[in-house]
């Protein structure tokens, strides 16, 4: 099985500039061109002769006010609209309606992505009034719509139309000609899940729904809200292009928060890290000058910094966060020394929040989306840890040692207080604050997969208890009734694989983004926001949605946590310093028969490609010259590195290159 296993992976090992083509490919949603076209028709409503050709960018005849075709891209998409009128009278006319979700269609209204509306009918339709003229019409550039699949149009005259070679101009990754152009790939069979390429394929989904939330900086949603019916997105959201965002549909702004697991994807899949640049540079464009304070979200939405409605805390924190990850994926010292003043300036503001209690103590409460923030909050602490060691390692890396011994000593300090301040022996998990026995999902998570634990025993009893919140749609929030968060269930997917439960990791993400992917209800090629313990979309209703299904996003790059988190820990690939000089390859086996997969840094290819049995584990690994790092090996026996025997029983240490390394229990 070796032999075979080793010959296999002689092409994976090559040098080359990219992700490699192969199987994989065939799981990538990414179109191949950025002008798309329907695939199918999902409904038919009054007269419509020859609706079908629309598929092949012939042409349809609409007559009489009320009917309409609603055409199926198949995918996520996003952009303008263009077709051809054929044939109108001096009165025809149409309207255009978008939706990313099949239960939306409608002739009437769009989903909504401006405001949220109990009837959900805020956006209305795109008119096209008479008298239209023969010939090529595209939609406004401001009508651009961010995030769809489903687009329906209707005559509202009673004379006829004909229309023809129905078109979408993608806008997203506006500075990318080919989309399908990745860095890193990913590729696993799962001998559990009804279906075997799950794991690749929601791999990919990640991916793809991080590239729809890539857009113009002058492609954001208009703020003041344009008037019901209508929606708008020509506003300015960034300091330069592109920028990541959010959502594909909405809110299409920055948000520092969602980026803790957008930007993972990012770096894992597509390495399109001038977006995280952009998108960071703008928030600290924003940071109060005399308090150090970062914004809660970029402008417009959030506008300029005004307590307490446009802070929080937390976030703050996550736009800390985004710069360490943005650095330690890119390696650019030279943007990292141009902000280190202002970087610093931020973590002050977090450290004079610390009060004697040895807690940060939270006064700007947003967050993203949960009940109870504020004060000693253990969701909060768990990031403000995450600052600090990310920071103490940032200053050891621009030999600024004071600072980088200052930040260790307040991250130990904080670490032994959050323990005594959160741990509940009773129910192995931390609580949410000092006055509650309720254990959040978001603070148990992050405490694990930041190493706020003391313990292994520790983080594994915490594994064990949030799977008391599972139900058969996945993981619902006790900090947010009724709902299931997949921005912060992915914190708790890598929660379950930095605690050793590997399989629990694997039955989650097959619970939870299982549901995202197969669901009728949704896009069905990129990932949903988040829903209701029922699986319905009526995400946060009662907590600022206004009880409106439609404006849930379909496209949303915080709920894209497996992507990394199967190259992270399934595959075992990370970056343990700027580009990749030093790396770790730890795979998590998770009952899964083989892996393989990479990613591309400034330095070169890092790839591995395993293969495990009950008693043997071979692996073929890639990565740039020059590079050094440290290898765990997921059992214990008889060690061969190119064909050398090592008597080691776990842990290997290797140069960079292309290495063969065998196990034999």
């Amino acid at each position: 099985m070796i032999l075979s296993f080793l010959v296999a992976l002689s092409a994976v090992t090559a040098v080359f500039c990219g992700a490699p083509s192969g199987p994989w490919d065939a799981f990538n949603y990414a179109p191949e061109s950025k002008i798309v076209y329907p695939r199918a028709i999902r409904e038919l409503n009054g007269t419509v002769l020859n609706a079908g050709k629309l598929l092949t960018s012939g042409s349809a005849t609409l007559t009489g006010s009320g009917s309409y075709v609603a055409l199926d891209f198949g995918i996520e998409i996003g952009g303008l609209i263009s077709l051809n009128f054929d044939n109108v009278s001096s009165s025809s006319s149409i309207a255009l309606s978008f939706t990313e979700s099949p239960l939306f269609i409608s002739p009437r209204t769009s989903d909504d992505s401006v405001l949220p509306t109990a009837n959900m009918s805020y956006d209305g339709v795109l008119n096209i009034a008479a008298p239209l003229e023969i010939g090529h019409w595209t939609m406004p550039t401001a009508r651009l719509r961010g995030g769809f699949r489903y687009l329906t149009i209707v005559s509202t005259s009673d004379d006829s139309v004909t229309i023809s070679n129905v078109s979408c101009a993608i806008t997203f990754m506006p500075h990318v000609d080919n989309l399908r152009e990745y860095s890193g790939y990913f590729y696993a069979s799962d001998p559990v899940y009804w279906d075997s390429n799950f794991l690749i394929k929601i791999w990919y989904s990640g991916a793809y729904t991080v590239q729809t939330d890539i857009i113009a900086a002058d492609s954001g949603r208009q703020v003041p809200f344009v008037s019901s019916p209508g929606w708008s997105n020509d506003a300015t959201i960034g300091v330069a292009s592109p920028v990541i965002v959010d959502g594909a549909k909405r809110d299409r702004d920055i948000w520092p928060g969602d980026m803790g697991i957008a930007v993972p994807t990012q770096f894992v899949s597509t390495n399109d890290l001038i977006a995280t640049r952009n998108a960071l540079e703008t928030l600290f464009a924003q940071q109060n000058a005399e308090t150090g304070a970062l914004p809660y979200c970029g402008a417009p939405l959030c506008g300029t910094f005004v307590p307490p409605n446009g802070s929080s805390d937390t976030y703050h924190a996550w736009t800390i966060i985004g710069a360490y990850n943005y650095y330690l994926y890119s390696g650019d010292t030279e943007w990292l020394q141009k902000t280190w003043s202002n970087y610093t300036k931020a973590v002050r503001f977090l450290t004079n929040k610390v009060d004697d209690t040895g807690l940060l103590n939270v006064t700007a409460p947003n967050d993203w989306g949960r009940i109870g923030q504020g004060g000693h909050n253990s969701e909060a602490n768990a990031i403000y840890y995450k600052v600090l060691t990310n920071s103490a390692a940032l200053a050891s890396l621009l030999n600024d040692t004071e600072l980088a011994t200052s930040y260790t000593a307040n991250a130990s300090a904080l670490k032994s207080v959050y323990n005594e301040a959160f741990w509940l022996e009773d129910e192995g998990m931390y609580r949410d604050n000092e006055t509650t026995t309720l254990c959040p999902q978001d603070g148990n998570s992050l405490a694990v997969l930041f190493n706020v634990t003391e313990s292994a025993e520790q983080a594994s009893a915490i594994s064990e208890g949030l799977t008391r919140n599972w139900n058969e749609y996945g993981a619902v929030s006790p900090e947010c009734p009724d709902t299931i968060a997949p921005y912060i269930g992915g914190f708790e997917l890598q929660a379950h694989f930095v605690s050793g439960n590997d399989e629990r990791a694997l039955e989650f993400l097959r619970l939870q983004w299982g549901y995202m992917l197969y669901t009728n209800i949704s896009v069905q090629s990129t990932l949903l926001e988040g829903y209701t313990a029922n699986g319905s979309l009526y995400y946060r209703s009662a907590n600022g949605y206004n009880y409106d299904a439609s404006y849930t996003s379909h496209a949303h790059g915080w709920s894209t946590g497996p992507t990394s988190a199967l190259t992270f820990y399934v595959l075992g690939l990370t970056v343990t310093s700027p580009q990749g000089q030093t790396w770790s390859i730890a795979p998590h086996t998770s009952g899964l028969p083989s892996a393989q997969g990479g990613f591309e840094t400034a330095l070169g290819w890092f790839g591995v490609d395993w293969a495990s049995s009950t008693d043997a584990f071979s692996m073929s690994i890639s990565t740039p010259t020059g590079t050094s790092g440290v290898v765990v090996l997921p059992i214990n026996g008889t060690v061969t590195v190119d064909g050398s025997v090592r008597q080691v029983n776990s842990t290997v240490q290797l140069e960079g290159g292309n290495h063969t390394v065998i196990v034999r229990a």
